[in-house]
């Protein structure tokens, strides 16, 4: 029973190698596969441009806060008038 085995698994491997042969030979085969190849470089591309994005949306985030707190008006606060301060004369020695 053993022997089957290896005898049917050897056949199959054989004749996978056969197919993978003609495969190569065939020009259809080989533009599919520059297809699939050229369809991971682009996916690789994608992910790290989307990679990219979150971190600008977390810039974006962080700048829109600081125009909001910008933007909100000013507190009410009491102006605060100051007197008009003479200008202060140097005082005289005493006399005497």
């Amino acid at each position: 029973m053993a022997q089957s085995r290896q005898d049917l698994l050897s056949k199959l491997a054989d004749r996978g190698e056969d197919v993978v042969g003609k495969l190569a030979d065939m020009p259809a085969a080989q533009r599919l596969v520059d297809a699939g190849v050229q369809l991971k470089d682009r996916v690789d591309e994608l992910q790290k441009r989307v990679r990219g994005l979150d971190a600008l949306e977390q810039r974006v985030d962080a700048l829109e806060k600081k125009v909001d707190q910008l933007s909100r008006p000013a507190r009410a606060t009491p102006k605060r008038t100051t007197a008009a301060r003479r200008p202060t004369r140097p005082k005289a020695p005493p006399k005497g």
